[in-house]
């Protein structure tokens, strides 16, 4: 089982995207930078930013058909 986290916006955004792939760590996840191999892909973002909230909705977009 394989995760991919993407962190758009601020620093605290990456703390917690660390804190995420901890958690899937501990579930026996590994991390991959393929899309493909990807069980799990999951966006941090901000809202408050409006421009990191509007890549990630073009990411999803873009995504929509690997799974």
């Amino acid at each position: 089982m394989h995760y991919l986290i993407k962190t758009y916006g601020c620093q605290m955004n990456v703390h917690e995207s660390e804190k995420i792939a901890g958690i899937l760590e501990q579930l026996g996840y590994k991390e991959t930078k393929n899309e493909n191999e990807a069980d799990i892909i999951i966006f941090n973002t901000c809202a408050i930013r409006e421009n990191a909230e509007n890549r990630v909705f073009g990411e999803l977009r873009r995504i929509k058909g690997l799974k």
